[in-house]
């Protein structure tokens, strides 16, 4: 007879927001552009996980059940509001996160023409290239995350690679 201690759901939520809450912060950010919109679906993550734990299911992968969670709230978000203009972005004071103070103008210029170029490039793609690049996923997990294959997630992340070389450079 084993005795197996019952998990406590609040040990499981507090390990996961430990581990990945800036992680899915910092997705959620260069998603919606937004650093407040981005606390807030964080937090909203963590809210859905808290109920789906209490609720008695079992989460095998949960950075993965973390970013299917976060990336369905953007897709909710984006199907409510209209893509944020610039103008919008700097107005509420865009500032991405981790530059230093002395490079930081030309950082945001070099960022906000990526950035730029990211919502030129088809949609599929931008979102699994952010996801790698941003996020620091390997394409099994954004393949877990997002439902396709990894075969599919590769030729994605090619294909975004493509234009945005060729987007960038034909802008230079």
């Amino acid at each position: 007879m084993t005795d197996q201690k019952p998990v406590d759901p609040a040990q499981i939520l507090t390990a996961a927001y430990d581990e990945y809450s800036d992680a899915i912060f910092r997705h959620c950010y260069f998603r919606v552009f937004n650093r407040e919109r981005g606390k807030e679906l964080m937090q909203e993550t963590f809210m859905r996980v808290w109920e789906y734990i209490l609720a008695g299911q079992e989460i095998r992968n949960m950075r993965a059940f973390l970013y299917r969670i976060a990336n369905n709230l953007i897709v909710d978000e984006a199907r409510k509001k209209k893509e944020a203009s610039l103008d919008m972005l700097q107005e509420d004071g865009w500032d991405p996160p981790g530059a230093d103070e002395v490079g930081k103008m030309q950082n945001n210029l070099e960022e906000q023409r990526v950035l730029q170029t990211l919502k030129k490039i088809d949609k599929a793609y931008s979102e699994t290239f952010i996801m790698r690049h941003i996020d620091g996923l390997s394409p099994a997990e954004i393949a877990e995350i997002i439902g396709e294959s990894t075969n599919t997630v590769s030729v994605r992340l090619h294909r975004a690679v493509k234009q945005l070389r060729v987007l960038l450079n034909n802008a230079s």
